[in-house]
């Protein structure tokens, strides 16, 4: 059995959850992230090796998953995102696999020559940085006026922040590290406003926190538009305290380089690498991942009543956020 595959449901058993089916674990990461796992997420050898087993057993009785990538690296995702609680892993897990099966359109077919996501990525409007920062996580970039609302749809914007993260999901140094976000707004214009529906952007602010294994460490905001600061704090209202008090919000780049080491940007936010090389890199590096991002459309989980609870789809926190004060952004 490929640890790399998908695996079929009757292909697991209990022989599973002694680990004699699956190839073993290689741990790749540096002595300095192994103490970080082991003070920030409680990881060690035994307690990664137990919480895989029961993950696999968990996935293996599941009645409704019917296909689901059981190797290390891909469960690593969940549990390290939710610091080894097997329960809260398995949870995530559950919705993840809904997630992509209920919104196909968002989440499924993240190929990198699909003309509209080669068209966007080569825009430069999402990229990560060559160079991690200081701390060892990776960092997001994203350029608004690098995306053109009225030719995209917000589908398609969704789908690039897709498959670019499941190019980076499966790094383990970002796994234990997380990830920081930088968004330049400055090129934002009117067609943003009306780009998103209240539902999706509620949908989709849930995913992000709820759904998505990735630990969202720093979020900043720099150069947001005076229109642009509702629908801002509109997303940012839909947030968890949590995620809401590691946003950071720049009047310009030069406070911006004040919390990012400028020479990890790109040239033009005061860097040395050129923005369109760092594009040309990254692409490269999702050319080389597109078989397996494309694979993960081979799992399967079967969509019950339960499902739209299990994603929270009700309206009760859609009012609360619309009703409700905005959360005022705080410039940094």
């Amino acid at each position: 059995m490929l640890e790399t595959g998908v695996m079929q449901k009757p292909e697991l058993d209990g022989s599973a959850s002694n680990g004699e089916d699956y190839d073993p674990y290689v741990c790749s990461l540096s002595p300095e992230m192994k103490l970080l796992a082991k003070e920030d997420l409680h990881e060690d050898d035994n307690i990664r090796r137990q919480a895989l087993a029961q993950f696999r057993e968990w996935i293996a009785k599941h009645p409704h998953i019917k296909k689901c990538r059981t190797d290390a690296i891909f469960l690593l995702r969940f549990l390290r995102c939710r610091k080894f609680s097997v329960p809260s892993a398995c949870e995530m897990l559950e919705r993840y696999l809904t997630l992509r099966q209920v919104n196909p359109h968002w989440f499924q077919n993240l190929d990198i020559n699909d003309p509209a996501i080669n068209e966007i990525f080569d825009a430069g409007y999402l990229v990560p940085l060559p160079q991690r920062d200081a701390a060892g996580r990776k960092v997001i970039f994203s350029v608004a006026g690098a995306f053109d609302p009225y030719k995209f749809t917000s589908a398609q914007m969704v789908r690039v922040h897709s498959m670019i993260c499941e190019s980076l999901l499966d790094e383990e140094d970002s796994q234990v590290s997380g990830y920081v976000h930088v968004n330049d707004e400055s090129g934002m214009n009117m067609g943003f406003v009306s780009l998103w529906s209240l539902t999706d952007l509620r949908n989709i602010v849930k995913t992000i926190q709820n759904s998505t294994p990735m630990r969202h460490k720093e979020t900043h905001f720099v150069n947001i538009p005076h229109y642009a600061n509702r629908v801002i704090e509109l997303a940012v209202s839909m947030l968890s305290e949590k995620l809401k008090k590691r946003i950071i919000v720049h009047k310009n780049v030069e406070s911006l380089r004040s919390k990012i080491d400028p020479a990890i940007l790109p040239k033009e936010y005061g860097g040395t690498v050129p923005l369109a090389d760092m594009i040309k890199e990254f692409k490269a590096k999702i050319q080389q991942r597109r078989a397996a991002i494309l694979a993960l459309d081979d799992m399967q989980i079967e969509i019950t009543k339960d499902s739209a609870k299990l994603l929270g789809h009700d309206s009760g926190d859609i009012d609360a956020g619309v009703v409700g004060s905005f959360r005022k952004l705080e410039v940094d």
